[in-house]
């Protein structure tokens, strides 16, 4: 059975809500899946400063949290963050920086991996922060397995380089059937490519 391991950062709920969808679309295509959030760094009085924010903290705050393991044991590792300045939020990057150990040992190599965000606007950087991710992915040795245009639902949510949201100037815009067909797509690819990988 492919183990397939869904790590994300959400402040307000929207990335949390896409990586609930990738680990059931995992489960579904087959897969051992562990759905892992990383930990907080933000300032209480920051995570306080916003009320979506800091209801989507108390909401999730005793959910298991990421650990080296969870990248480690995985076949396939599916990252999710909201886009910051265009690139990974400061919580995620700072778990992927804490792999070094790992990396050192060759241990994060020859895994499959993928990469999903949101942002507020459509064009508010999207495709940067997913390829800013790989970098990572390229550094690790990991083998990335971006969904492209290989299915007819990703010419509904338009992006080649992992799926995307936006959520609108209320931050609170629902995934729609294109956000969900793509997310399912990606999981179903990566799961099916990480079998391969391992046979």
């Amino acid at each position: 059975m492919t183990k397939l391991s869904v790590i994300y950062y959400s402040s307000t709920g929207t990335v949390h809500a896409m990586a609930k969808r990738l680990a059931e679309a995992g489960e579904k295509a087959g897969a051992e899946v562990r759905l892992r959030q990383v930990p907080e760094l933000a300032p209480e009085e920051a995570v306080a400063s916003n009320a979506a924010w800091s209801q989507h903290f108390d909401a999730t705050k005793n959910e298991p949290k990421a650990t080296a393991d969870d990248v480690v044991w995985a076949d396939a590792v599916l990252f999710g963050t909201p886009t910051r300045f265009g690139n990974l939020s400061s919580q995620l990057k700072q778990f992927i920086d804490t792999l070094g150990p790992q990396w050192g040992q060759g241990l994060l190599a020859d895994k499959v991996y993928a990469g999903f965000t949101a942002t507020m606007t459509a064009h508010g950087g999207q495709e940067s922060t997913l390829l800013a991710l790989y970098n990572t992915i390229h550094h690790f040795g990991g083998l990335v397995v971006a969904p492209g245009y290989t299915d007819p639902v990703k010419f509904g949510d338009g992006n080649p380089y992992g799926v995307s949201h936006v959520t609108g100037g209320g931050n609170d815009a629902p995934l729609g059937d294109a956000q969900l067909n793509a997310l399912d797509h990606m999981a179903q690819r990566v799961v099916r490519i990480a079998g391969k990988v391992n046979a």
